[in-house]
């Protein structure tokens, strides 16, 4: 039932959804947050100051949404999970296993990708999920024990992912780091300040601590 009336408030003005989400669901949503017309449906929602979802993204089958203050989901994305009250024998042995997504301050997802919150995927604070077409897949199978396997994924601050990227479970990219387009990371990336790229990744350069990006107090970029 909470389902359809999901669906059935996303045809209100922005204002009344609020108080409605607020109300039947009990979103925390601050009053300067915005949703546009997106099917956002998690478990439990907390949109801080600035935060916003824009149009036609899917968020649905997680245990979490949060975004800190001024973070931004761009239009068109996917945004999914298995839920971890479902009963199943799927991940039946990744009992820590906690669907969700979790946004920092002035980080974003721009347009049209694919984020798979089997488990917990973490952007941290300015980090920018750029272009399109990018993946973040918190889960895959085990080959060894013909099993679905389920491991978060932790992006760090300032770090930019490039577009057409591919971010397998269980890896950490650490922070002011620039993924390149289409790159496959399939590694945790721990030397900061540096380029990494090529499929799968490797490090390609350092980069400068000056550089504007690293440096910022806004997270849009004009």
């Amino acid at each position: 039932m909470k389902k359809y009336i999901s669906i059935l408030i996303l045809f209100f003005p922005w204002m009344i959804r609020r108080h409605l989400y607020k109300l039947l669901f009990k979103y925390e949503i601050h009053k300067n947050s915005y949703i546009g017309f997106s099917w956002i449906f998690p478990d439990k929602l907390i949109l801080s100051n600035g935060a916003k979802i824009g149009h036609l993204t899917v968020c649905k089958n997680i245990a979490s949404l949060e975004m800190s203050e001024s973070s931004r989901i761009g239009s068109l994305n996917w945004i999914t999970g298995f839920p971890h009250s479902t009963k199943s024998l799927h991940f039946i042995n990744d009992v820590s296993r906690f669907p969700a997504l979790i946004l920092k301050e002035h980080s974003a997802i721009t347009s049209r990708h694919l984020i798979d919150c089997t488990d917990t995927i973490t952007i941290g604070e300015f980090t920018t999920i750029a272009g399109i077409r990018s993946q973040l897949l918190t889960h895959s199978i085990n080959m060894e024990s013909s099993r679905q396997e389920a491991s978060p994924i932790k992006i760090g601050k300032y770090c930019f992912i490039g577009t057409n990227s591919i971010v397998l479970k269980g890896n950490i990219v650490g922070d002011f780091i620039v993924i390149s387009a289409m790159s496959l990371v399939n590694k945790n990336l721990t030397e900061n300040h540096a380029m990494y790229g090529g499929v799968p990744v490797k490090k390609i350069k350092l980069l400068s601590s000056k550089y504007q990006y690293f440096t910022r107090k806004k997270g849009f970029i004009s």
